[in-house]
């Protein structure tokens, strides 16, 4: 790391108690040893509870689950990024399916943990993203960059040629999950008018003028994967 002197300060942001206390167990350790100077400086279990968080107290580090109350992890990533949170955000995740870490990672992670490894491999992936390099488990490296060239090859490029923003391509991918616009929202932390005024737009490039077709001219055209 940098520079030992400064504990690097980390958030929390896990739905399950007994989970962050086992964290904070297993980085008291590290800091103890000099392993890993670290400071856990507050928890949450919710993109609210993180976003009024990181405006206060701006930590060095966030570790992340994927599954929280009422979100998901790709919610409060993409949350994160809307505010500009310069720090580091490292997910650790009970998700070993490829799309969950391809979706981490697209969303700005800096790294991916699986919640089974992290007493042997959280150490290791603190220190490489702070030094402003990715983690990703040897056993999920190459599946990772595999899965990322087909996406890049098919999904990325065919949402570039349509003109879909970031944000147009987080909302057709829920309403191809079957989402409403009520869930849309959630999901995304905005509003359900703003969920609207995204698929307006989504229509009027996909040139569709229903869910249903949108649903079907996405996965015809490659804008997600089935």
């Amino acid at each position: 790391m940098a520079n030992d002197s400064k504990k690097l300060s980390v958030l929390l942001v896990d739905d399950e108690e007994r989970f962050r206390q086992g964290l904070r167990t297993l980085l008291n350790f590290y800091s103890i040893n000099s392993a890993l100077p670290v400071e856990v400086i507050g928890d949450a279990d919710s993109v609210e509870q993180v976003l009024k968080f990181t405006a206060q107290k701006c930590p060095d580090l966030i570790l992340l689950d994927m599954q929280l109350k009422g979100c998901d992890g790709i919610t409060v990533l993409a949350s994160l990024k809307e505010t500009a949170y310069t720090g580091k955000v490292l997910v650790l995740s009970a998700h070993q399916e490829d799309d969950w870490i391809f979706r981490a990672m697209q969303a700005g992670a800096a790294g991916y943990v699986f919640k089974n490894r992290v007493a042997t491999q959280l150490c290791e992936a603190i220190d490489t993203v702070t030094r402003a390099e990715i983690y990703l488990p040897s056993e999920v490296a190459s599946r990772f960059f595999r899965f990322f060239q087909a996406y890049s090859d098919s999904c990325l490029k065919a949402c570039h040629e349509v003109h879909l923003t970031e944000r147009e391509q987080e909302v057709l991918y829920w309403l191809t999950q079957g989402a409403s616009n009520e869930e849309i929202a959630k999901h995304l932390y905005v509003t359900v008018a703003t969920v609207k005024a995204h698929l307006t737009s989504i229509f009027e490039k996909l040139k569709v003028t229903s869910r249903t077709q949108a649903i079907v001219a996405a996965l015809k055209l490659g804008l997600v994967h089935a």
